[in-house]
């Protein structure tokens, strides 16, 4: 039976944990040939160790240029060219907080990663689909670049916006060339990045859940089943899209008691 993937050769950023790892599982099930990279090598061969297909692991800090463009190359040679830009990694510290207490530094260090750090990707990516003759490019944004909150983590709120507003440009500018854009806007997920941040905190966990619908959290495998869409075939009238999977966050006014 064919896999929906088959063929195609997809880049994963921040594939050492949560969303990206569960991606490069899924995806090289499903007949992909995917370069794991993460900023920790090591958590990115654990990854290529539960794949079922073909996967190396990179690692690569999104926000060093050279290290994208290596990433790229490496990839490209070894599977004779990419198709797939899943531009996955971001962060989220602590110390990213209200406007009125986040660091120029924090502010900078988030910047760095989750909106330079997806310019890089498509600005060294998107020649390797080009040259395919078109691809498919997944920019994880987030629900919060279309929802404020009091509970604010200003420079990553931002950084979400920007990628949202970055994939729409490139998805109108590249539409012609075959390369479609989307940006993935996940509402809050099961991941080691957010349980850090409400695992401590019950009161705090308890107050945002009362705004979900669901009343839960996603799982990283029903946010990668839609990067699995948009990277397949079947996606293919599908561009410039916020694809937004949060189960009705962003539809909710007043949520179930």
């Amino acid at each position: 039976m064919a896999g929906r993937l088959d063929g195609k050769v997809c880049v994963i950023t921040g594939a050492g944990g949560g969303m990206g790892r569960e991606a490069a599982v899924v995806f090289t099930g499903e007949g992909a040939k995917v370069c794991a990279a993460d900023v920790d090598a090591k958590l990115a061969e654990e990854t290529v160790s539960l794949c079922s297909g073909e996967a190396f692991a990179i690692g690569v800090d999104v926000a060093d240029e050279a290290g994208v463009r290596s990433m790229y190359a490496q990839t490209a040679e070894r599977f004779g060219g990419i198709d797939v830009l899943y531009n996955n990694a971001g962060i989220s510290p602590a110390d990213d907080q209200s406007v009125l207490d986040t660091s120029v530094g924090a502010w900078q260090r988030v910047q760095d990663v989750n909106t330079k750090g997806v310019f890089l990707c498509c600005k060294h990516g998107i020649p390797h689909l080009l040259e395919r003759g078109g691809g498919s490019v997944i920019n994880v944004a987030s629900f919060v670049a279309l929802l404020g909150a009091a509970t604010s983590q200003i420079s990553y709120t931002a950084s979400k916006g920007a990628v949202l507003s970055m994939s729409r440009e490139l998805a109108v500018q590249f539409a012609r060339r075959g390369v479609r854009v989307n940006a993935l806007c996940p509402g809050p997920v099961e991941t080691p990045l957010l349980l850090a941040i409400y695992g401590g905190d019950p009161e705090a966990f308890a107050r945002r859940q009362a705004h979900w619908p669901t009343g839960r959290l996603g799982t990283p495998r029903e946010i990668v089943n839609a990067a699995l869409f948009l990277a397949s075939d079947e996606s293919s009238f599908v561009n410039g899209a916020a694809f937004t999977v949060d189960g009705g966050i962003t539809a909710a006014y007043v949520t179930p008691e």
